[in-house]
């Protein structure tokens, strides 16, 4: 097993690693790190909570330098607040290891702030694409000096549509820059950025394992729109923490002040609030003062917990990709977990469509409060991948959700065998799409 000594890593940084109760690599860690650290551009394919922030932010905070006034030296993209805020607080011990500052940079926040701390001088931006392209349009900051540069969730970026955006801040930034890239996947949108902004990158790819995935059952109810909240309200009073989601932000906070007024304690989070507002209702969720977070597909992409036990479709997911990313909250880190969608009449015919397109057999039936109970046979699950990405889960066999069996990682290079590994959970921690119009983050 390797070190991170073995990986070239300096002492101050192993150092700053080992206060954080950081011993050894993860394997993400172990494949990427000693490619970064030679300064070569890589691409790697990693679940959520594999430990992928720190097998980009021990290289960023190794090999970032001191920034002057306006013009950082290296850059970390990401596609939501939340994300940004919690990357910059991981980096943030290692970079002062080096005597290094880092600052995030992202819609809600104070524009004059945002220039004082860039006029003072930045050596790590982390930045949401749409807040840094207003503070370029505003000569607040500059990126020619940008050496390294990382793309965390490219795979989001391209589903909010912030690539466009995210390819014209690369083109201003130096053209010898060493790029990292990292995502649930590498096709599509996310392989013209590679092919397009890249050279020669390793390619690292691990996959989830079935030891970090838990087994999800994934129930079809009916309640129609005067029973929901109710239903709701059974739900997570039976298996929580929980997270409802919701179709709009308006419905976010008419379902979370229902909820609270049945007794539970609910918070919503979505792009209308303020930015203190959803830090708050976020740290409220994770700490357990509120056992149901209410949210909104956008806002829930920026959401990283652990232990969530229920996931609930108070609206029915849009497509199967949308249905994909929401119940991947739970049954996270070995955790077993629960998906339960509730179908209104009207929206019957939607949901069997949705069905279809995920391949999945359940029936659509009456509530059953003792199907959330463990051990309770389920009808026809379907595993969901937690790479959350859009295909289609294969068809199970009746009965609880089996696990689909070791995946393996892999470490492919020119050249080079691939090398085995395994996923492992780990704690870590406004955009601009293309067009003239600008769009701000959830």
């Amino acid at each position: 097993m390797s070190t991170f000594s073995d990986l070239g890593v300096s002492p101050k940084i192993i150092a700053a690693l080992a206060k954080r109760g950081i011993d050894a690599p993860f394997p993400i860690q172990a494949l990427t790190i000693a490619d970064a650290m030679t300064g070569r551009d890589l691409c790697g394919r990693a679940p959520t909570g594999s430990g992928k922030t720190l097998a980009f932010g021990v290289p960023v905070a190794s090999l970032a330098r001191k920034g002057g006034p306006r013009k950082p030296s290296a850059l970390i993209l990401v596609p939501t607040r939340e994300l940004a805020a919690q990357v910059a607080e991981t980096i943030a011990p290692l970079a002062q290891a080096r005597g290094l500052n880092v600052a995030s940079f992202y819609g809600g926040t104070s524009i004059g702030k945002d220039r004082q701390r860039l006029e003072r001088g930045v050596d790590i931006a982390v930045a949401c694409p749409g807040r840094l392209e207003d503070l370029i349009d505003r000569n607040v900051v500059n990126l020619s000096n940008v050496r390294l540069v990382v793309l965390d969730e490219a795979d989001r970026m391209a589903d909010m549509g912030f690539l466009p955006a995210v390819k014209r801040l690369l083109d201003q930034t130096s053209p010898e820059r060493q790029t990292l890239l990292f995502s649930a996947t590498l096709d599509g949108d996310v392989d013209v950025v590679i092919r397009r902004y890249q050279r020669d990158p390793a390619r690292h790819e691990l996959a989830a394992s079935a030891e970090d995935d838990g087994d999800v059952r994934h129930l079809f109810w009916t309640a129609g729109s005067s029973d929901r909240v109710r239903v709701t309200r059974d739900i997570v009073g039976r298996s929580s923490p929980a997270i409802v989601f919701t179709r709009t932000k308006h419905g976010a906070d008419r379902v979370a002040k229902q909820l609270v007024r049945e007794g539970v304690r609910a918070v919503a989070i979505h792009g209308d609030r303020s930015q203190g507002q959803r830090q708050r209702a976020l740290a409220d969720f994770t700490a357990g003062k509120a056992s149901v977070l209410v949210a909104t597909d956008v806002a829930a992409r920026g959401i990283h917990v652990d232990k969530v036990g229920v996931v609930v479709h108070f609206d029915p997911a849009g497509t199967d990709k949308d249905y994909v990313h929401r119940s991947g909250r739970t049954g996270r880190a070995g955790a077993d977990g629960i998906v339960v969608t509730l179908v209104s009449p009207e929206k019957r015919k939607d949901v069997q469509s949705l069905q279809r397109a995920l391949g999945m057999r359940q029936p659509i039936q009456a509530p059953a409060l003792d199907q959330l109970a463990d051990g309770v046979p389920m009808p026809a699950p379907v595993p969901i991948d937690r790479t959350e990405r859009a295909e289609r889960p294969r068809a199970a066999a009746p009965g609880r959700n089996p696990r689909q069996g070791q995946r393996q990682g892999a470490s492919q290079r020119q050249g080079q065998p691939r090398a085995k590994g395994q996923g492992q959970g780990q704690g870590q921690g406004s955009g601009r799409p293309g067009g003239q119009r600008r769009r701000r983050a959830a």
